[in-house]
């Protein structure tokens, strides 16, 4: 006999052929489902209790209620808010979306890195004010040392890039597991208070948690190399929005982007806008800008949705004590 109905909330913004796609992959197994399409903005916590399975990102305050929940597939590669004690219901399965964010993500990298190293920012500057000037000595990818601290999906793939322009590329990570090619050298954080004063680029792409809370405190900003560049585009609180400031201020670094800033959105009276040697973007870096990270997500939505109906494993099933992927 059929399994009882089971009930399935999707809040991202599916077009038809989603759907489809969406509904072939639950339906692939014997489960008898129903889906239903909300908006991620309009979901009540009636939505959350009925759901078997959840497709998307909700509020975390609405899951505890959620006792008949069995997956939550979300839309983000984080997953900090979930992971909380009393959030999940027992029993209940979390994914995320690890894998759709390295495209996007790792190309702003990319535009953030020669942004500053060629000044750029400082040029758009000038052409505003209808300057015509040259502002100085650059550097190169090429032959640079780029330290990487945080090797997942979109760490990895900035890290493939910069390579193949030919950075000494040193990458940071929880464990010391197989080193990759693209990686000239691996470490863990352990070494990262050796490593930071090599580096003529540091690219931060850090996970959300207590151990990496102002991890880039002004006592590790100057350990950086006089003149070196910061990246962010993984959590604003990794960085110490003071201590940056004041080693921007007095040029001990050449410049820093960030696309993540603590608090955040970055508040306008803050003086961080007003350096001439940082680059902000507001947390543009993902989301669904790009096409392709969607249909990323929807295919990682896809393939656990399967997984449910069929038994078998699930793909970016996180860790509840760590909150990365299993």
């Amino acid at each position: 006999m059929a399994d009882l109905e089971k009930n399935i909330l999707v809040v991202i913004p599916v077009n038809e052929d989603h759907k489809k796609f969406l509904e072939e992959k639950a339906a692939s197994g014997d489960k008898n489902c129903c889906i239903r399409y909300v908006n991620g903005e309009e979901v009540t916590k009636e939505d959350v209790e009925q759901a078997d399975v959840i497709v998307g990102n909700v509020d975390p305050s609405l899951i505890s209620g959620a006792k008949n929940l069995e997956l939550l597939q979300l839309n983000s590669a984080g997953a900090d808010l979930y992971i909380k004690a009393g959030v999940m219901p027992e029993g209940a399965v979390l994914a995320n979306a690890t894998g759709a964010y390295g495209l996007a993500v790792s190309e702003h990298m990319l535009g953030l890195t020669f942004d500053l190293i060629r000044r750029l920012n400082q040029y758009h500057a000038n052409q505003a004010e209808h300057v015509w000037k040259a502002m100085g000595n650059i550097i190169s990818v090429e032959g640079s040392t780029i330290l990487v601290l945080g090797l997942g999906d979109i760490g990895g793939d900035y890290a493939r890039k910069v390579h193949a322009l030919g950075a000494h590329v040193i990458g940071v990570r929880r464990t010391n597991r197989n080193k990759p090619d693209y990686l000239d050298e691996q470490h863990t954080m352990d070494d990262l208070d050796m490593l930071l004063g090599r580096a003529d680029i540091v690219a931060m792409v850090l996970p959300g948690g207590s151990t990496t809370n102002h991890i880039m405190d002004e006592r590790r900003l100057r350990l950086m190399k006089k003149g070196a560049y910061l990246i962010n585009v993984g959590r604003g609180n990794a960085i110490d929005p003071d201590g940056l400031y004041k080693v921007l201020k007095d040029g001990h670094l050449g410049g820093c982007g960030l696309d993540v800033t603590e608090p955040e959105p970055l508040p306008a009276d803050s003086p961080l806008w007003d350096l001439e040697n940082l680059v902000i973007t507001p947390h543009v870096a993902g989301n669904f800008f790009l096409p392709e990270t969607f249909e990323r997500i929807v295919r990682i939505a896809g393939e656990n949705l399967a997984a449910w109906a069929n038994g078998t494993p699930y793909r970016n099933v996180v860790d509840f004590t760590t909150g990365y992927r299993k």
